[in-house]
This record gives structure tokens, C-alpha cells and sequence, in this order.
């Protein structure tokens, strides 16, 4: 099996490279700055549609994971929205299964969680809105792809963005609701993913609807740090989606990756 995965030394894809290297798959990492540590390193911009085009001609992937994106800045929106456009016209073109990641964000947190796959995206942040076009673009190009949505990840043996987070001294919002994941288990279900015959939007998280805030306090605490020292605060009335908490009853009996919730996981 050979795989491609976009955003190779990312979060989630390099931990996507070490589990199916692991499995024995032949793996593929694409780079932009940062070297991959798993996998064979491709140097590739997906949001240049000649090179991607070049590069999957000549690989030929059986099953493409494209998790490369930017969460914010002035290359969000390109990379987001021509980077997908780029991947699944390519991923289509050459015949490979496409697993493309999405965010929970696609929804604005008012019309009533937990969100299922059917729900209608209502995105309120700039981010969520280029994640939304980009799913779009993604079903026309390429209709045999999934679309997970998934939410805040966290776990690795390195701190990450959330670690990092609540190492800090920021204030988190007790008022906005995701469903965290655990990363090494997230990556598990889409390699999984990547040998099932299933199309369309997926829900993929962990089962637990907890706030910013509480999710602060448990990793600070699994950590050996006081969770006493998060500050808590409400979010802002506008630009910023509440309770995005997603309905994954369609994954859990799809796969046979079990993923957990963040209170099981930090007890």
C-alpha cells in the first residue's frame, strides 16, 4: 500500500506516517519547512496544481491523507481552499482514495449539538469558512472522498498546540465546546479509513464534550502542573463557534479504532 500524505511533519500526518510505516506501508511525507520524521520526504506546495500534479503522476498513491493547512495568517486561505482543490482534482486523476480533514468549526455552535454528518455547515470564523469551501471543492473533484471532521488533538509524547496552551498563561473560554481526540487513535481511524469503501462526511472524535477551559485543566494536571493556575473567561459574542460537539455514531460502527474520551484518557 502505498500512501501520500500531505503535511508530513505536521501534528497529525507525521503521526499518520509513523503508525502506517509501522504497519509496512510504503510512505510518502510531503514537506514545505519542516523535514518529516517518518516516511520518504517529498518536497511539495499543494496549493501549485503543475507540481502536485507532477508529483502524484509520478508516485502514483493508492491512498492520499491530505491534512496540510495553516490555522491562521495570510496563507491560511490559499493553502486551505487551492491546496484541497489541488489535492483531490490529482488524488481524483490518478485514481487514489482520498481521506480529506476537515474541522468541526464548518459549524457556528447555535443550531444545537452534537452536529451530525447531515447538518448543514454555518461556518462563523474565517478559518471555518475556508474549511467549508474547501469540503465543497473536495466532493466536486473528487465524490468517492471522506470528509472527517474532527476537533482539538492532543497526546503526543511532545507537548502540542494544546499542551503548549495550557502550559501558558492564556485564559480559556468555559463557554466553548469541542469534543477533543487523541492523535495517536485519530491517526489509527483514518489509516483505517483509508481501506473502507465509505464517501462523504464522517464525524471522527473523541466521545467527551468538554470546554476549553476543563480541557486546559486536564492537561495541565495529566502534566503534573496545578489546573488551578487556568484562568477561565467567556468567548466573544461574535467570530467564535460555542458548542460544536459532533454526533460520531456513524464512525464508531464503522471502524474498529476505538476512540476514547479526553476524561478517560488524562484520569
Amino acid at each position: 500500500m502505498k500512501l501520500l500524505v500531505t503535511g508530513g511533519a505536521g501534528y497529525l500526518g507525521s503521526e499518520i506516517c509513523r503508525r502506517a510505516v509501522e504497519l509496512g506501508w510504503e510512505v510518502l511525507a510531503t514537506r514545505l519547512d519542516r523535514m518529516p520524521p517518518h516516511g520518504r520526504p517529498l518536497r511539495l506546495d499543494v496549493r501549485d496544481e503543475e507540481a502536485t500534479a507532477r508529483a502524484f503522476l509520478r508516485h502514483g498513491p493508492d491512498v492520499v491523507v491530505h491534512t496540510a493547512y495553516r490555522p491562521g495568517g495570510p496563507d491560511m486561505e490559499s493553502t486551505i481552499i487551492r491546496g484541497s482543490h489541488s489535492v483531490a482534482l490529482n488524488a481524483h486523476r490518478c485514481d487514489a482514495r482520498l481521506i480529506h480533514l476537515s474541522t468541526d468549526l464548518v459549524f457556528d455552535g447555535e443550531q444545537g449539538a452534537p452536529y451530525g454528518e447531515e447538518d448543514e455547515p454555518r461556518p462563523v470564523s474565517p478559518y471555518g469558512v475556508a474549511k467549508a469551501r474547501a469540503e465543497e471543492l473536495v466532493l466536486q473533484l473528487h465524490p468517492g472522498a471522506v470528509l472527517v471532521r474532527t476537533s482539538l488533538l492532543y497526546g503526543k509524547a511532545e507537548p502540542g498546540p494544546q499542551e503548549l496552551m495550557a502550559f501558558s498563561d492564556a485564559a480559556f473560554y468555559v463557554d466553548e465546546i469541542r469534543c477533543p481526540t487523541l492523535v495517536g487513535e485519530l491517526a489509527a481511524a483514518l489509516l483505517e479509513l483509508g481501506l473502507l469503501d465509505v464517501a462523504g462526511p464522517l464525524h471522527v472524535t473523541g466521545p467527551d464534550a468538554v470546554s476549553r477551559y476543563e480541557l486546559a485543566r486536564r492537561l495541565r494536571a495529566a502534566h503534573g502542573l496545578d489546573p488551578d493556575e487556568v484562568r477561565g473567561a467567556p468567548s466573544p459574542r461574535t467570530g467564535r463557534a460555542r458548542n460544536v460537539a459532533l454526533d460520531c455514531s456513524r464512525a464508531a460502527d464503522l471502524l474498529a479504532t476505538r476512540l476514547r474520551g479526553v476524561r478517560e484518557v488524562l484520569e
